[in-house]
């Protein structure tokens, strides 16, 4: 009786080991409204979830900063974040892919976009104008046209009046730019059609391209097992670039990466 007790209780360890798949939180930096990251989202987690036998679960935060505090407070195991964010992150998230996307590949851009009668046609039209940026963090709405003005003698912060995009989202800037409440915007190259349907056609144009960064990062906490971030990194390399999850997310690949790709933006940040 003993013995069959015994065999009892390792079955029933044996079958609660197994059930019990390891949990991760998969999240992104909230560039885009709720329901275009979940677009996005959500065919990523189902896939690293099926690749690797882990349970994966997307979540969302409200804005840049709350996603950053997420990450470090270790509630978001699996993110995707632009590089200026991996870089505040990075002493609780190691980078493993670089996303890879367009003509630039593993890197992209800013634009400054304004209004065709703005009168704003170069850099130097900018001083004193009124700008919407997405955010201080945002690397294509933010940091690669700091760059660009920085290298043209240009300081973003003395010469021009800044405001945040609300909620941080790119739409709001083109959408702001293009009804005048702002004279100039900055925003990821890739952005300047996400609000088509509600602005009027012809009423936003590109004054200039910035500033090539690293592109956005695809990192897992330091804390993490080593063999689940081999896993998981693994999943990601092997994505054909016809998957539907790089169509959902626009992306064409994932490549390795490792910190030091992102050093330039620790540079910029100095």
């Amino acid at each position: 009786m003993k013995n069959i007790f015994s065999l009892t209780l390792i079955l029933l360890c044996f079958s609660c080991g197994f059930v019990q798949a390891e949990e991760y939180k998969l999240s992104m930096l909230p560039r885009y409204f709720p329901e275009k990251l979940n677009a996005m989202l959500k065919p990523l987690a189902a896939y690293l979830s099926q690749e690797t036998g882990y349970k994966i679960e997307s979540v969302l935060t409200d804005n840049f900063a709350s996603y950053e505090a997420e990450v470090l407070k270790n509630n978001i195991d699996i993110g995707y974040e632009n590089p200026l964010v991996y870089v505040n992150v990075s002493t609780s998230h190691k980078v493993i892919a670089i996303a890879v996307k367009g003509e630039g590949g593993d890197k992209f851009r800013g634009i400054i976009i304004s209004r065709p009668d703005s009168g704003i046609t170069k850099l130097a039209h900018l001083k004193g104008k009124k700008v919407m940026i997405v955010s201080n963090s945002s690397a294509g709405g933010f940091l690669s046209q700091k760059m660009t003005l920085m290298k043209n003698g240009l300081d973003v912060y003395r010469d021009c009046e800044l405001i945040e995009a609300a909620e941080n989202r790119q739409e709001n800037v083109v959408i702001s730019v293009s009804v005048g409440d702002v004279d100039a915007g900055f925003i990821r190259e890739s952005a300047l059609h996400m609000a088509d349907e509600f602005i009027m056609p012809g009423s936003v144009q590109t004054v200039i391209e910035t500033a090539w960064l690293p592109n956005w990062a695809l990192s897992v906490s330091r804390d993490m097992p080593q063999q689940q971030q081999e896993a998981i990194q693994k999943a990601i390399l092997k994505l054909s670039r016809d998957s539907t999850v790089l169509q959902a997310m626009g992306l064409t690949a994932f490549v390795a990466a490792t910190d030091s790709d992102y050093d330039i933006m620790r540079e910029l940040v100095k």
